[in-house]
């Protein structure tokens, strides 16, 4: 398989790419080889190695670069490159390799059913107000639904329903487990949660690509506005249910909150990657800093991400702002 031959060279590389680790099945990591990584801090690594279908991708999160397996053996011995060129893409009977998937499609849940998507609704609708309001990328209208009658939907005992802005929780497989309410009225409290399934409540998990880096924040539209990224809405942040490795945690922005020091004091003497927030940074999350004019949320995290000690020290003055 095509995918094997990609590690059986980048294996063969490795020696020669700094700090070259195995973070798990699929994913490696080191400092890029193009831009040298961080000049400031020399065990920045922010080159990753991840799968995409039958081969393996580079990506840079410093200087934004993206190529395949093949350039970067270019780069670094073109000898290489060129036996990895014969046997990845010359059969022994020359005859070109081509291999055809079928596409697999995920089911709508039919908890789902009778909820209108966000997307299908008039510009003018109040609940499509709201994500246009939170400047959220109109792609991922589709995400949201308008419930007419959201408490009854999640089996709420009350005397007063009222239409709410839905927030679907998915797992993997697409199955709907668990579920915010926002209201886009003048309804108290403002979020409702329902849950289906005794499930940590993690947003984003049918859309998720493993085999690159995750970024896991706290609230689901914040992770709107990252790639490949989760929230954590309301679970533990220590117990997550999947390897820290390839994770970077980024929570708000409140370095004179307790409960936010506490949890990245945790984070930082368990050896996760996370963000500590430069402070130039005024605003208390992603979405206010898009509000705030912000385009280069990516660059100020990749930038500001440390782990180990170097997060340990770094924390110890981040409290202190």
């Amino acid at each position: 398989m095509s995918i094997h031959i990609d590690l059986k060279y980048l294996h063969l590389v490795s020696p020669r790419l700094d700090k070259f680790k195995k973070l798990r099945d699929y994913l490696y990591n080191c400092r890029c080889m193009y831009c040298g990584d961080s000049e400031k801090y020399a065990n920045k690594a922010r080159g990753y190695f991840y799968r995409k279908q039958e081969s393996m991708l580079f990506r840079c999160h410093n200087c934004d670069k993206g190529t395949t397996v093949g350039k970067v053996l270019e780069v670094i011995d073109t000898d290489i490159y060129k036996e990895y060129i014969r046997e990845r893409f010359v059969r022994k009977d020359d005859t070109p390799e081509y291999n055809f998937e079928a596409p697999k499609f995920k089911k709508k849940d039919p908890k789902l059913k009778d909820l209108v998507p966000i997307n299908k609704l008039d510009s003018t609708h109040p609940a499509r107000q709201v994500l246009v309001d939170r400047k959220i990328p109109e792609e991922h209208y589709k995400l949201f639904y308008l419930c007419h009658r959201f408490c009854e939907w999640g089996d709420i005992s009350t005397n007063q329903d009222h239409p709410r802005l839905v927030i679907p929780f998915l797992d993997e497989t697409g199955v709907v487990f668990a579920a915010q309410g926002r209201s886009f009225g003048k309804e108290q409290p403002k979020y409702l949660t329902v849950k289906f399934d005794d499930k940590p409540k993690i947003f984003g998990l049918e859309r998720i690509d493993w085999d690159q880096e995750v970024m896991v924040v706290e609230g689901p539209i914040d992770s709107l506005f990252l790639p490949n990224a989760l929230a954590v809405a309301g679970a533990d942040f220590i117990h997550l249910p999947f390897d820290k490795e390839g994770i970077t945690v980024v929570l708000d922005n409140e370095p004179r909150s307790k409960e936010i020091v506490n949890k990245m004091t945790q984070l930082a003497e368990n050896d996760y990657s996370l963000v500590i927030w430069p402070d130039t940074i005024k605003e208390k999350d992603c979405n206010d800093m898009i509000l705030a004019g912000r385009q280069n949320i990516q660059k100020i995290i990749n930038e500001n991400t440390y782990s180990g000690l170097e997060a340990r020290m770094k924390l110890a003055a981040w409290k202190l702002i």
